[in-house]
């Protein structure tokens, strides 16, 4: 990211840079990002506009450079709480609260990530794909080492899983806002994850 953004060298660059963004990130969650132009930002962040180009060429770098932070964000904050986990099974658990308890804590944070599909759809393809490459890397480890059946196409399987993620976070984060029992949906998807969902199906 570092074309992206010329970093600050103080402290009170930094916290220049920090209100850039909280402004960016609030503008572009109330308003879009088509909706909002750099003047909205800097009035917001109370900076004078020529402030701005300190730090970013253009409204869509900045955009971008927030995408990168969110995935950043996202992928330490699962690997934080998956530290002690030594299977995967239980890594796919707690990467899914966890992800769930990001996005009720960051709303704002998933609008952004899906307007980019609307902005620049190669933007929001590179944003997953570069997730779907880390869970392709864990998935291929796992079935080496006999957790996940060899059979199974890891790259589907990524797929797959971000989709759940995804729209579990949709429902449960998103549409009912007041929703707190993560556990449960965690536990739901957990076991139709072990048991699979057909009765009587042909590898049964």
């Amino acid at each position: 990211m570092e074309n992206l953004i010329n970093q600050p060298k103080t402290k009170r660059g930094e916290a220049t840079l920090e209100k850039i963004l909280e402004a960016a990130e609030q503008l572009f969650y109330e308003k879009g990002y088509h909706g909002t132009n750099i003047v909205d930002i800097t009035q917001k962040a109370g900076i004078a506009l020529g402030t701005f180009y300190i730090y970013f060429k253009d409204k869509y770098s900045l955009y971008k450079y927030l995408l990168g932070c969110y995935s950043h964000q996202i992928r330490k904050a699962i690997s934080l709480s998956a530290q002690s986990v030594d299977n995967r099974r239980d890594m796919e658990r707690i990467g899914l609260k966890t992800f769930l308890k990001f996005t009720r804590d960051n709303k704002h944070a998933y609008n952004i990530i899906w307007e980019s599909l609307y902005i620049n759809k190669e933007l929001f393809k590179e944003y997953y794909e570069s997730f779907a490459h880390r869970y392709l890397t864990g998935l291929k480890k796992a079935q080496k080492d006999g957790e996940v059946y060899s059979d199974i196409d890891p790259e589907i399987a990524s797929y797959f899983l971000m989709g759940v993620s995804n729209f579990v976070g949709l429902k449960y984060v998103m549409f009912d806002e007041d929703f707190d029992d993560f556990d449960r949906v965690v536990d739901q998807v957990m076991s139709l994850l072990d048991r699979g969902m057909f009765i009587g199906g042909k590898d049964k």
